[in-house]
């Protein structure tokens, strides 16, 4: 079995387990989380769906001038994949040191460590794509890396959505030419919220957040990799 074939393997078992039914307790968190959210004014959705919007367009923007693209023309597949495990061990460590940092800080450190955070993610984002051999400098690729991000941290069952969108590029991308950001906004937070208000918590602070980070970098990295895995090998 060749290389490539190993991998569309492994794709198409990674997303059987990605769509697999909710737990009873996954479904009772969501609709928790949801219920919640309905007590909201929508006042405070909109505000906070523009702050992210804006705060997740700036960091595009900084990744895109900070990330500069990779000769992978005359790499094989195998080879180009390496590179991307590679950045994924970077990432989680730098990840891990940051959630660290400003977990030791208490709640205004703690407060510091959502854009940092998604800063460091984004930036990820942008070296798989330059390693896979995909311009960042195309809008339609900064979106697809989104919808990347949107399938890593979503419901289980917003992901299946996402999911046909990402396995189907070449098809939907004509049709998805903007992002409900209302909603990647609260599956966003909805996903991580948990864990990242225990970073908050005095004296664990600290251990909590770099053992996060460290561990959503490696959920992120996989779910990058299988996603260029069914978007390549579907074209």
């Amino acid at each position: 079995m060749s290389y490539e074939q190993q991998a569309a393997e492994e794709a198409k078992l990674w997303k059987q387990k990605l769509l697999r039914k909710p737990s009873f307790l996954e479904r009772s968190s969501k609709k928790a989380q949801s219920k919640i959210n309905g007590f909201i004014p929508e006042k405070v959705h909109a505000t906070v769906t523009e702050g992210i919007k804006k705060m997740v367009e700036a960091t595009l923007i900084g990744s895109n001038m900070t990330t500069f693209p990779k000769k992978v023309e005359n790499l094989t597949f195998e080879e180009r994949e390496q590179l991307v495990r590679k950045s994924i061990d970077v990432y989680k460590k730098t990840a891990a040191v940051e959630g660290a940092s400003t977990g030791a800080g208490g709640i205004l450190l703690g407060l510091a460590d959502f854009p940092l955070f998604l800063s460091i993610k984004m930036k990820f984002l942008f070296e798989v794509a330059s390693e896979y051999g995909y311009s960042t400098k195309e809008y339609e690729e900064r979106l697809f890396l989104l919808y990347v991000f949107q399938l890593a941290f979503s419901s289980e069952k917003h992901k299946e959505e996402v999911l046909d969108i990402i396995e189907n590029w070449e098809i939907r991308k004509e049709k998805v030419k903007e992002l409900d950001w209302r909603i990647f906004q609260q599956e966003y937070r909805d996903y991580i919220d948990l864990v990242k208000l225990m970073q908050f918590l005095p004296g664990v602070g600290a251990v909590v957040g770099g053992v996060a980070n460290y561990h959503l970098v490696q959920h992120l990295g996989e779910c990058a990799i299988n996603s260029y895995r069914l978007r390549i090998f579907s074209d």
